[in-house]
């Protein structure tokens, strides 16, 4: 098994890396998450989950174990395979994710392109006692807690996650004015939220 490569970025897309390794170029399949931390032409490490099919044998590459330890809890989801985990970890970064899977909140989840609301609820129900092993995103979740327990309060982060803000952003300053005022108008939550931005 392959733990990770080590070498210089000769191709660079948004779905796919090519590292060099003593002369061989391994192709990778990436998430647009780490995609965001590479730059062609650098010396990369990149943390490898194989998939070996009878018909293929696919690399995924990560920039952080983290992230790749993510996705092996999302392909252990009964529907989930590869591509739909590299879908949600190109969609979620993963204290995003973790804070999601932390607070129960499914709806947030379904905004990933093609993920169903039985796959969600499933991805959450298999995953909230595993992802707190993984040292991720303590903070981020409280926010997403706050934010998950209020209706308003979620549908004001939708609203500014379409508007182009982070998630872990949106969810932050989402959760510091329902700290002030839990009865705020999603109208309110989203003018305030974003000043805060």
């Amino acid at each position: 098994m392959i733990e990770y490569l080590k070498g210089e970025l000769t191709e660079l897309e948004p779905t796919r890396a090519i590292i060099e390794c003593g002369g061989v170029g391994y192709c990778c399949n990436i998430s647009v998450y780490t995609y965001d931390k590479l730059k062609k032409g650098e010396v990369q490490k990149l943390y490898i989950a194989e998939s070996i099919r009878e018909d293929a044998h696919v690399l995924y590459g990560f920039i952080s174990k983290q992230e790749r330890a993510l996705y092996e809890l999302l392909i252990s989801v009964s529907g989930v395979g590869p591509g739909t985990a590299r879908c949600i970890l190109s969609s979620l970064s993963p204290d995003e994710l973790v804070a999601i899977v932390a607070s129960a909140n499914d709806r947030q989840l379904r905004n990933v392109k093609g993920l169903g609301p039985k796959t969600a609820q499933r991805i959450i129900v298999d995953l909230k006692d595993k992802v707190g092993n993984l040292g991720i995103a303590a903070a981020t979740a409280n926010d997403s807690a706050i934010v998950a327990s209020n209706k308003n309060g979620d549908e004001a982060v939708q609203a500014l996650v379409a508007l182009g803000y982070p998630l872990a952003n949106a969810s932050k300053a989402v959760s510091q004015l329902l700290s002030q005022d839990p009865t705020m108008s999603v109208q309110s939550l989203i003018k305030q939220g974003l000043h805060m931005m």
